[in-house]
């Protein structure tokens, strides 16, 4: 069994541990309406206690409906524009792109450096997907980001703090 990936957060950088987490277990769930499978292979990799995410069914059931609620929006974008740019703003520990990767878009997750190096760690992402540690307030990210077709702007967890 290979080792474990350490990973220690606390306050609101938290909190993407804990959503990836009810993404993971909701797609386990008979019925489930999306499959995170991302999510499920590595929630087993990642050597965290989510005992707390387990009880706070609020907090889960609010990830499940906002997941459902943007898959749906950026489905529709990437399904209308294949060959398009999608920044992810505040992304965390997010999926997404696992879940719509059309083998054509270009995806940017953006968050903080110490959360993309939480990200960088666990999913050691690259090619058509890409990852830029740096505040969203800051302007300069705008630079790192080699556009093709439209692009779709996802703000998702930065909403919802």
């Amino acid at each position: 069994m290979s080792e474990k990936i350490k990973v220690t957060l606390d306050g609101t950088a938290e909190t993407m541990l804990q959503s990836f987490y009810a993404r993971a277990k909701y797609s386990l769930k008979k019925g489930h309406k999306f499959y995170d499978a991302k999510a499920v292979e590595l929630v087993n990799k990642i050597d965290y206690d989510f005992s707390s995410a387990e009880e706070d069914s609020t907090m889960s059931n609010g990830v499940i409906a906002r997941t459902l609620v943007f898959d749906e929006l950026v489905e529709d974008f990437i399904d209308r524009n294949s060959e398009c740019t999608v920044v992810n703003i505040a992304c965390g520990l997010d999926t997404r792109f696992y879940r719509m990767d059309n083998g054509k878009l270009r995806w940017y997750n953006l968050d903080l450096p110490e959360t993309i190096a939480v990200r960088d760690q666990i999913y050691q992402e690259s090619g058509r997907v890409s990852t830029i540690g740096i505040s969203a307030l800051d302007p300069a990210w705008a630079d790192r980001i080699d556009a093709q077709g439209k692009m779709l702007f996802i703000i998702e967890a930065l909403a919802c703090i």
